[in-house]
């Protein structure tokens, strides 16, 4: 299935510039989404030295506005339509519940559920105007299973596992596919910082991810939902 018209949300860096690096070939249209510019003008440069065109919208996921306006830009870089949504952009901390305060709980959930959902909503009429479109949500095995000191991060997986879920269902007879994938814990610098006695060796690599969406989108049948460590 051809996929040349590309939106990718958390583009700048991690599996978001991995999967942008995997579908940067001739012919291709990307847009890198992201909140900061030296990380997506970089993406873009590596895009069009592999053949492709890109361009950078420089948005916040916090802000509703923000997020129409980059939809907006993609949309009439690609011409009215658009193949494949990819919402990746999330934040991801450890801490115990009790010590998660309201502003970080509320910021959360604007990053890693509202934003994606209003990304979708934004893009839905280029999406049918291509007539295949696909949506892509990257959850990650917390939207599967509960861990110690991840009650806010699993809430929201869950919470896109839900909604990707519903939406599949609602867009069944539109020929529009939705498409959850969870990752394991991919060596992103999502962990820098973070407090966990784990090996970032054994963690996936955002090129690893990368692929499996590449396979997801290319095919013209997938799972509804892909895990990168089938059990």
């Amino acid at each position: 299935m051809a996929t040349n018209r590309i939106l990718i949300t958390g583009g700048g860096r991690g599996i978001g510039r991995a999967i942008a690096l995997r579908f940067a070939t001739k012919g291709v249209k990307i847009c890198v989404a992201s909140r900061t510019s030296d990380e997506l003008d970089q993406v873009v440069g590596e895009i069009e030295a592999a053949g492709g065109e890109a361009i950078a919208a420089q948005f916040n996921m916090r802000d509703h506005g923000s997020i129409e306006s980059a939809v907006y830009r993609a949309t009439d870089f690609f011409g009215g339509e658009m193949d494949l949504l990819i919402n990746n952009a999330g934040i991801f901390d450890v801490r115990p519940f009790e010590d998660c305060d309201p502003g970080m709980i509320q910021k959360f959930f604007e990053v890693n559920i509202l934003g994606a959902m209003y990304a979708t909503q934004e893009a839905l009429p280029a999406l049918r105007e291509a007539g295949n479109g696909h949506v892509i949500n990257i959850s990650s095995t917390s939207g599967l299973r509960g861990y110690p000191g991840s009650s806010v991060y699993c809430a929201t997986k869950y919470a896109l596992r839900g909604f990707s879920d519903a939406l599949r269902e609602e867009l069944r007879e539109e020929s529009i596919r939705v498409t959850t994938v969870y990752p394991d814990s991919t060596d992103t610098t999502i962990f820098d910082g973070v407090d966990l006695d784990i090996d970032r060796s054994t963690m996936d690599s955002p090129e690893s991810v990368a692929e499996i969406i590449w396979n997801a989108a290319q095919a013209d049948e997938c799972a509804p939902d892909i895990k990168t460590r089938p059990e």
